[in-house]
Order: structure tokens, then sequence, then C-alpha cells
């Protein structure tokens, strides 16, 4: 399969996510935590190059093979914190809302806010909106695994 383009991205858009990115990182979430969000997002949209590119991100950044290869199957290991737990299950509702899926229900939103702040739930939000859009656009476009950005 090849992707559809091959272009440079427009530099305003680039732009706009850097401005993303750095509004996230400010939200004060752990950057591991960070990646494993976009990891299990990507993995639920069937995203290849993000996950790729969060496994090669995570592992930079100090996390472990055993919670990369399991954060797929996250409800049944034991390899995550709480709030972790709360965190990647706020992510899949807001990344789950398809046919009449629930989305973030209050129990889940009270669950994550039970661990983290206003601002660091904002942050765990927008990393998750953040990754949808990269993933749709990847899917669109047929980008494909093996870069690192």
């Amino acid at each position: 399969m090849e992707a559809r383009l091959n272009s440079a991205p427009n530099p305003d858009v680039t732009t706009a996510v850097q401005h993303l990115y750095k509004a996230i990182h400010a939200g004060g979430v752990d950057p591991r935590l960070l990646a494993l969000v976009h990891l299990r997002i990507s993995q639920i949209n069937g995203c290849s190059p993000c996950v790729f590119a969060s496994v090669e991100g995570a592992r930079k950044g100090g996390e472990s093979e055993e919670r990369l290869h399991n954060v797929v199957a996250w409800r049944e290991t034991p390899f995550y914190t709480e709030a972790e737990r709360a965190a990647l299950a706020l992510a899949e509702a807001a990344t789950r809302v398809q046919d009449g899926a629930p989305g973030v229900t209050d129990e889940i939103w009270a669950a994550a806010a039970e661990h983290f702040s206003e601002e660091q739930l904002g942050a765990i939000v927008l990393e998750g909106a953040l990754t949808n859009f990269f993933n749709r656009i990847n899917r669109a476009v047929r980008e494909q695994a093996g870069k690192a950005w």
C-alpha cells in the first residue's frame, strides 16, 4: 500500500500542531502517560504510523517494553497504576463515540478527576483529540508506518 500524499504539510498546520503540543505538555501530565494515551487511541483507530511513532517515542522516553506491549489489554494486566487506568479509560471513551457508544460517562470522568487536576484532564483530552486528528489524516492518506516524527 502506498501513501496517497507525499507533499510536506502546510506550514500553518505544522505551527498550529506545535502550539497544541506545547499546550498539552504544559498541562502537567507525565509524558510517558501521554505516550500511552496516544498509543492506545492509535491502536483503536488502526493507525499504523501513529502506533509506530508512539512506541518509538515512548521507548526513548523510558517506557518499558512490558507496558508498551500490554497497553492494548490494559484492563487485564497489572502493569498500570489506577491513575493511568483512569486516563486510558477516558481516552478510550472519548475515542469510541461511533454507533451510539456512550462516550465519556460521568463515572469515567469522575474516576479520572480523582487522579488529575482540571489542567491535567484538559491535557489528556487534548492529547486524545490531537491523536484522533492524526489518526484520521493518516488513515485517509494511507500514511505508512516506519517514520517517527
